[in-house]
């Protein structure tokens, strides 16, 4: 598939300024979020976070998504980097299947077997792209801003030199949430979910 990507601009944002750039991928587009002195030349803080309209726009409580992409801001902010943010809705169920999913939730279902029911894997999100993306920069290693073990095996034009953990405080309304990604999905979470 051709990927299609846009010019360089400039993201004055309240996490800090940053530079932005856009991937067309078919009908996806995803965004490199960086620092405007991106040093290539050494690891580079990347945080792969993949879209959460509900969570990332709306602020739901369901889930960590919105303050794992704060925290990334925040921290590529500080000590430069970037966040790759794609467009993959609901572990790339979509949208429609994603509240679906949530309707499973509210009678009881967890995250995975919500997803199960509705004939999907518990994560279906790829990250070829996330390659071309590193690619196009010119990254060769990266400290990867995750808890999240796929994200590390999925990569394989990068050499990962360490991870850097997001952990968040957990709510009454996503702790099921994250434990269900502690115990069942490998996410390595450790300080509220002993």
């Amino acid at each position: 598939m051709q990927i299609q990507s846009s010019n360089i601009a400039n993201l004055p944002s309240r996490f800090g300024k940053f530079k932005i750039k856009s991937y067309k991928e078919g009908c996806k587009e995803h965004l490199a979020i960086f620092s405007p002195n991106l040093d290539v030349d050494n690891a580079v803080n990347v945080r792969i976070h993949s879209e959460c309209l509900t969570g990332d726009a709306i602020g739901s409580l369901k889930c960590d998504c919105r303050d794992q992409l704060e925290a990334s801001l925040k921290y590529i902010n500080e000590h430069g980097g970037m966040v790759i943010y794609l467009r993959q809705e609901g572990r790339n169920i979509g949208l429609l299947n994603k509240v679906n999913a949530y309707a499973l939730q509210d009678k009881g279902f967890d995250t995975i077997e919500a997803n199960h029911q509705l004939g999907f894997k518990a994560d279906e999100r790829t990250y070829e792209i996330v390659d071309f993306i590193l690619k196009d920069f010119g990254i060769k290693s990266i400290n990867l801003l995750t808890n999240n073990p796929l994200k590390l095996a999925g990569l394989t034009c990068v050499k990962i030199e360490k991870r850097i953990p997001i952990e968040i405080e957990p709510n009454e309304f996503n702790k099921e949430y994250l434990k269900v990604k502690k115990e069942q999905m490998g996410h390595m979470l450790d300080e509220f979910t002993n």
